[in-house]
């Protein structure tokens, strides 16, 4: 298995492209009934044929990715080739928490009515081992996909 096994929830959000992935596979309903009460070793390998297939299908559509702290945001374009990070570090005593805030404009209003020294940062590299594994374990790690806003509003500020 490359990636993980999805968990119950995300299966059975899943389960219009499961039934896809058995019919492609030559297992109709009913089979699968039997093959999950008879065949246990079968059902675990079918489980994780799907799950790495639909994480490496998620994971090749993946252009933005972040981490939101209190105190920092970490925001990422996961482009073919590279990644880029820009990153956003509240210093010093202020009542900010970017976790509470509900938009990135939000975001800018609390930190524009506030005396927070803000520290901005960028980096960019090659992906290790892979695009897909990289983003994987990051994901693993706490980020989330996102529409790339907060990276744009980063990158104007920068």
């Amino acid at each position: 298995m490359k990636y993980r096994r999805l968990n119950i929830e995300e299966l059975k959000e899943l389960k219009t492209a499961f039934i896809r992935f058995l019919a492609a596979n030559g297992i109709s309903g009913d089979e699968w009934e039997k093959i999950k009460e008879s065949d246990l070793k079968r059902t675990d390998e079918l489980l994780d044929v799907f799950s790495d297939t639909a994480i490496h299908e998620t994971l090749t559509k993946i252009e933005y990715l972040q981490i939101i702290q209190p105190k920092e945001i970490k925001t990422f374009h996961c482009l073919a080739e590279q990644i880029k990070l820009i990153g956003l570090i509240v210093d010093g005593e202020n009542n900010i928490d970017f976790t509470k805030m509900e938009s990135p404009q939000m975001m800018a209003q609390q930190i524009a009515a506030s005396s927070a020294q803000l520290k901005m940062y960028s980096a960019e590299k090659a992906y290790q081992p892979e695009r897909e594994m990289e983003l994987f374990i990051m994901m693993e790690g706490g980020c989330k996909i996102t529409d790339g806003e907060i990276y744009s509003l980063l990158e104007q500020l920068g």
